[in-house]
Parts: C-alpha cells; sequence; structure tokens
C-alpha cells in the first residue's frame, strides 16, 4: 500500500482508494491531491479492509471486480468499520444489477471505467456537502438536547428537589420503568423528562401521553396502532406510539384513568416487549422504556377493583414522589427566576428580578396548581412587565387581593403573640426569639420581618422551618 500526503484544501476528504488496475492506481495517487484530498491507494480489497480497520476515511473509492474480495464485500465491511465513511463505486459493468447491489449498502453513486477524473472530483464534492450538511444537522441536534436537558432541570435547594436530582441520577442509566407520584402541575412530566435526558437513550425519542385524553375507543390504536380496515375510517396503516418511541421513552401520564381492558394489554407489552396492532395477527418487538405518572391513589383503586395489582406491581420497580410546591417553598424563588429567565434569557445577569413586595406575594401564597400555576403567574408578570424588577401590580390580580383580605383580618383582630420562654442560654436560642420577635411585631409578614434583621428571606424561611423541625422533635 503507498499513501501520498497533500495538504488539504477546505473542501478537502479524506480519501482511501481501491483499484486492482497499477495505472488507475497511479492516476490517483497524482490527480487526487491536484483537487486537494489526501489519498491511501490500495491494490486490492483486503489492503482496503486493514486501513479501514486502521484509520478512518471520509470516503470509499472502491472498484465493484476486483478479485478476492471485491468493493461490494469491502463496501459491507466499510459499513461495520466505519458507518460514517461515504462510498463511490468504480465498475467496467455497467448495468441494473451491479447498481442496486452497490445502492443497497448506501453507495451515493459509481462511475463506469473507464471514467474522467474530473467526473470523480464532481462526485467527491457531493460527498463534502453531504459531510458538511450531516456535520450541521449532528450539531443542531446536539443544540436541540442541549435546549431540551435545560429545560428539564430539576430546579430548587430543598432537601426534597435534591433528593429527587439524586434519584433520577441513579435510577437514568437503567431501563427499570418508574412510576411518579405527586399532585396535578407539580412536575412529574418535568421529572420524566429528566429520566430520559440523563438516559443511554436520550438521542431516541421521548413521547408523552396523558391517558386521561385519549378517547376509550382509540387507545389501543393511539398505544399500539393498527392496519388498514382494522376499524371504519383505518383507511391507511399507522404505527402506534410505542412503536414511534421505538429505542426511547414512553411517558404515561396520569396512568390511573386507563381503562382495565386496555391495562392488561400494557402489562403484556411491559412484560414482552410485544404488542399487536389492532387488526394485525403480527407480533410487533418495540424496545421501548415506560415511566408512568398519576395524582391517584392507585392502592385504593386496586382495593376497589379499578386497577390491577400486577400492572401496579409492573410500573413501580423504582418510585419517585415530586411533593406539592406548598411543602417546599424555599424552591419559590428559584423556581420564579427560573421561569423567568425562560421568556427573558438576556436578563441572566440580573440578580433583583423581583422586588421586596412581589417576593412575598409570591411566598406566601398557597399555590394550589403548584409549579403549573407559578408558571402561568411568571408568564403573566413577563407579558406586563417591560424590565425587572417585577413588581405586585404585574402580577396576577388573585394574589394581590389575598394579600389585602390577609391584611384586612390581621388588622381586625388581635395579634396572638407567642408566650417565648424566658433566660434563653445559648446564642442559637438568642437568634430563634430575635427571628419569632420579628415576625410578630410585622404581624407575620416575613419579608419585611427579614429586611429588618438584615437577612434574606429565604435564611429567615430556612430558620423558622429549624424552630419548627425542632419542636416536632421535641413533641
Amino acid at each position: 500500500m503507498t499513501t501520498t500526503m497533500n495538504s488539504p484544501s477546505p473542501e478537502g476528504l479524506s480519501i482511501l482508494f481501491a483499484d486492482d488496475e497499477k495505472e488507475l492506481q497511479e492516476i490517483a495517487r497524482m490527480e487526487l491531491p491536484f483537487y486537494g484530498h489526501r489519498v491511501t491507494v490500495c491494490p486490492d480489497g483486503y489492503t482496503a479492509v486493514a486501513a479501514l480497520e486502521k484509520d478512518r476515511f471520509d470516503c470509499l473509492i472502491v472498484d465493484l471486480d476486483m478479485p478476492g474480495m471485491n468493493g461490494i464485500q469491502v463496501i459491507e465491511r466499510a459499513a461495520t468499520l466505519s458507518p460514517a465513511t461515504e462510498a463511490i463505486v468504480l465498475t467496467g459493468k455497467r448495468s441494473l444489477e451491479t447498481a442496486i447491489a452497490a445502492l443497497r449498502f448506501g453507495v451515493i453513486d459509481y462511475l463506469s471505467k473507464p471514467c474522467r477524473f474530473s467526473e470523480l472530483n464532481e462526485l467527491l464534492s457531493r460527498v463534502a456537502q453531504r459531510r458538511r450538511l450531516k456535520q450541521r444537522t449532528a450539531e443542531l441536534q446536539r443544540l436541540e438536547r442541549s435546549q431540551s436537558s435545560r429545560h428539564t432541570q430539576i430546579v430548587g435547594e430543598s432537601k426534597s428537589m435534591q433528593g429527587i436530582a439524586k434519584l433520577v441520577s441513579r435510577v437514568a442509566p437503567t431501563n427499570s420503568t418508574v412510576l411518579i407520584r405527586g399532585e396535578t402541575g407539580c412536575g412529574k412530566e418535568l421529572v420524566a423528562r429528566s429520566v430520559h435526558e440523563k438516559s443511554l437513550r436520550c438521542d431516541k425519542p421521548f413521547i408523552a401521553i396523558n391517558c386521561g385524553a385519549l378517547p376509550e375507543h382509540l387507545i389501543e390504536s393511539e398505544l399500539f396502532g393498527h392496519v388498514k380496515g382494522a376499524f371504519t375510517g383505518a383507511d391507511v396503516q399507522r404505527q402506534g406510539l410505542f412503536e414511534a418511541a421505538n429505542g426511547g421513552t414512553v411517558f404515561l401520564d396520569e396512568i390511573g384513568e386507563l381503562p382495565l381492558a386496555m391495562q392488561a394489554k400494557l402489562l403484556r407489552v411491559l412484560e414482552s416487549g410485544d404488542l399487536r396492532r389492532v387488526g394485525d395477527n403480527q407480533i410487533t418487538h418495540v424496545d421501548t422504556r415506560v415511566v408512568c405518572a398519576t395524582h391517584r391513589d392507585l392502592e385504593s383503586m386496586v382495593e376497589s377493583g379499578s386497577f390491577r395489582e400486577d400492572l401496579l406491581f409492573r410500573i413501580n420497580a423504582f418510585e419517585i414522589h415530586v411533593p406539592p410546591l406548598r411543602q417546599r417553598v424555599q424552591d419559590v424563588m428559584d423556581l420564579a427566576r427560573y421561569l423567568y429567565l425562560r421568556h427573558h434569557p438576556e436578563h441572566a445577569s440580573i440578580e433583583s428580578i423581583f422586588s421586596t413586595e412581589a417576593i412575598e406575594l409570591l411566598l406566601q401564597h398557597p399555590w394550589p396548581g403548584n409549579v403549573r400555576e407559578l408558571a402561568n403567574v411568571i408568564e403573566h408578570a413577563t407579558i406586563l412587565c417591560e424590565y425587572p424588577p417585577i413588581m405586585p401590580e404585574h402580577l396576577p390580580k388573585h394574589l394581590v387581593e389575598r394579600r389585602l383580605r390577609r391584611d384586612i383580618k390581621a388588622a381586625t383582630s388581635e395579634p396572638v403573640v407567642v408566650p417565648l420562654r424566658e433566660a434563653p442560654k445559648s446564642l442559637k436560642e438568642l437568634e430563634v426569639l430575635a427571628v419569632q420577635e420579628a415576625v410578630q411585631r410585622h404581624h407575620g409578614n416575613k419579608a419585611a420581618a427579614a429586611e429588618e434583621l438584615g437577612i434574606s428571606i429565604k435564611t429567615l424561611y430556612n430558620k423558622l422551618n429549624s424552630v419548627e423541625a425542632n419542636n416536632k422533635k421535641a413533641a
């Protein structure tokens, strides 16, 4: 094997040229570098395969009619050893049979001998263009995955959310089914997407299905597909969502809404990976990971006979519980900032996106709609507020009205003073008393209390939560 190297032009390719004709070998050594390409010349198929095992090439130019190992065999080995290598065929037998045999392995085109190297270089220009498009597509896909992963970030410094992040990192690389429990709007789908993004299936589809939103008579067709003529309106064969997500992840949201009949069919797919399209006699195998979510008490549903116990065992291989937002108040402002920056990433350098008054309103709201409600509130604020900080007037009226009702109630009633213990004996106890007294003086206005004490609102909440936890232990 002889190699001729030249400094490639911007369009230059790394080429493996395999032909048993010595005259063509010499021409390739001289002509291909003239066009700016790097070339490795091989006299037969065996040498070409050895070169493919050692190095990577942008393009393979191979004669179909070499003795020993022919061109088709070399292309077949190249598809395994170097799938990104494009192939061009040279042949002295211009026939449909030869073309079909070559194209089956993804060959770009073929030239009949004798051929001009100017024609070959035109094909090489197409190869270079194809490679640029593939590289650009790969870059866009990486960017899309990167942006998608930012939208699946688990936000929050609370112990519960940090614990969920650790659970996700442990279960994501496995193929286990995952059951995510929690109230509506608390972020179950985000956790499911995070499981997918951190898994080995991250470059495959993630398909979310709301089981409660599917019409009962179409659920089986939506999940598993159907063949043409399976039922009225089935004019063409259709792939189901499990097949569409093959290699990736299916997220079955609100799994508790699935009818019993479908629960049995789903159980079969989970256990074997085999499904049957509606109206089809053939079995189709899929490799699809399943993540489920529910806000229902599935154990109670099992007792009432509305949910299969064996399906519950199957989907509950690994469980993650997402707490409601009211139980992790310390995460509210982190989430609020994160949600705001999704609309205005250019404001990431601004520290005070929310005013003190707006922070107080957000922290004191009970969030019955959880993170979904918070997302709507922040979107409302971004529409009204042209530039930070967000003020109370930028928030939905019901948050402000709730604050007014609370203030009126506090003004018309005697403040309840919590009797404090006498003679505190430690600095920590003095600190606790100072926090409690400040909150009492401001009639429960924690933002004002924090400002008086010279600490952040988050620090104040952490100290109050610590006091509450200690009281529970003491009790």
